[in-house]
């Protein structure tokens, strides 16, 4: 049962989501681990003394050697589902690595620490150099991020696990504003842009390595609602780019306006706030509706019969329990039919499943032609069905001889394939009659059988 509900649960990822997430990590890694490569070649060919005209390194050694590490790393976590623990040992070093070089950067930016790289049995002469075009602070904290949230993706217990997803949290958070603030200071309206120490490409890896580790994540940690096949997961898909675009184009509107002096900022300002409120009232009244909707959706299949779309037990009892009451307050008459197809074993025996499921619904077809919209009708078993409504003794029976009149009207066309055979019985309960749904369902199973009994004494 486990197996049954996790196979139709609507947080289980979609197969073809997760088929495209796994290529999409594919191609960010690989993207990064070329640049990287690139980079540092190009690092060692000037510590050789030589260099190819017209191309320099991409960006420092540290962020190089950041970005290959953890390429790697990353790499690794996705093979870490086979048996060899190596694997992920190898993994775990590697972000390892990445953390510490990250903190280094961090610590010669904030203390007075030299961190250098000797190369002079390469070069053939002494020479030394600094890890020349640092990473700024934001970038080296990124990478620090990256690594401790690989190493808690590769640990076993459950707190390592959510802690990983809350460093990647923070990771894309400290990625969205790195990259938003370099866009931001390319755009004339935000004034003189400020320095940036690190290569934009840099940022560009970064922000790779945070989708891939996002990506790889996503399957098992809090971000797999993402990749789910239920509502809330369709929901949360068609409004995370929205919600994530959002504030940006709002920053971007609002200082383009104030810049061109076309409106005053206390009015940009409110205007952007107002319109940002009622976006997200909208949103919150879609998915208001949504759910509502989705509640009764399962409320509905709850209550109804998948082969027939009559009630099933649950929702003719229900349904039958107020139609009772309701004529109980009204003084009125109430009737329940009860209903056999007969021989259905034999014809799921002699002519398979599928004449037994064909039976049952011209059944269901036929008590939906036959009686009001107003009356209970449903599938109560696996063969038998029960009618209820405000019916007189004589009410009844003249819907019971309809009943049968469409049964043997369905029998006699050429196309019909089965012989559908109904046994009926019913009962009336009297107005001031306070009578229970069981006794007159119970009473009417009775008066059912008996009918069956007949027929197999009858002559045919």
């Amino acid at each position: 049962m486990a197996k049954l509900e996790s196979v139709f649960s609507p947080s289980e990822p979609d197969p073809a989501l997760i088929r495209s997430m796994a290529l999409a990590r594919r191609i960010c890694l690989n993207a990064v681990g070329l640049i990287s490569v690139l980079s540092l070649g190009l690092w060692l060919l000037q510590a050789l003394g030589a260099s190819i005209p017209g191309l320099s390194p991409f960006f420092g050694v540290d962020a190089a050697f950041c970005v290959l590490l953890g390429a790697f790393s990353l790499h690794l976590c996705e093979l870490r589902k086979g048996p060899r623990r190596s694997t992920r040992l190898l993994s775990i070093l590697l972000a390892t690595a990445v953390t510490l070089l990250a903190a280094a950067v961090l610590l010669q930016q904030h203390f007075p620490l030299s961190i250098g790289v000797s190369i002079s049995a390469l070069a053939g002469q002494a020479a030394r150099f600094s890890l020349s075009d640092p990473m700024s602070s934001q970038t080296a904290a990124g990478f620090a991020l990256l690594g401790l949230a690989t190493i808690c993706m590769q640990l076993r217990p459950w707190i390592a696990g959510r802690l990983a997803d809350l460093l990647l949290f923070l990771l894309v958070l400290l990625v969205l504003i790195d990259v938003s603030e370099y866009l931001f200071g390319l755009l004339p309206m935000f004034g003189v842009p400020g320095s940036l120490r690190t290569s934009p490409l840099a940022l560009f890896c970064l922000f790779l390595l945070a989708g891939a580790a996002l990506l790889g994540r996503a399957e098992s940690g809090v971000f797999s609602i993402l990749l789910g096949r239920g509502i809330g997961s369709r929901i949360a898909r068609l409004f995370s780019p929205i919600l994530l675009l959002l504030p940006f184009l709002r920053e971007v509107t609002r200082a383009h306006v104030i810049e061109a002096h076309r409106l005053p900022a206390n009015y940009v300002t409110a205007v952007l706030a107002s319109t940002a409120a009622m976006l997200s009232f909208g949103f919150l009244l879609f998915v208001a509706w949504r759910i509502n909707g989705m509640e009764l959706e399962i409320h509905h299949l709850s209550l109804r019969d998948e082969l027939t779309g009559l009630y099933n037990l649950r929702g003719f009892h229900l349904l039958a329990e107020q139609a009772l009451m309701m004529a109980q307050r009204v003084h009125a008459p109430f009737s329940v039919l009860f209903i056999d197809v007969d021989n259905l074993k034999r014809i799921n025996d002699q002519q398979g499943h599928s004449f037994g499921s064909a039976t049952l619904k011209e059944a269901g077809k036929l008590l939906r032609s036959t009686f009001r919209e107003s009356d209970v009708l449903g599938r109560i078993g696996g063969d038998e069905f029960a009618v209820a409504g405000q019916f007189s003794q004589a009410a009844i029976a003249v819907a019971t001889e309809r009943l049968r009149e469409a049964a043997a009207l369905q029998n006699s066309r050429p196309e019909c394939r089965f012989t559908l055979s109904l046994s009926i019985g019913h009962v009336t309960s009297e107005p001031h009659a306070p009578e229970q749904l069981d006794a007159l369902l119970a009473n009417a199973d009775t008066a059912m059988y008996e009918e069956k009994r007949r027929k197999k004494i009858e002559p045919k």
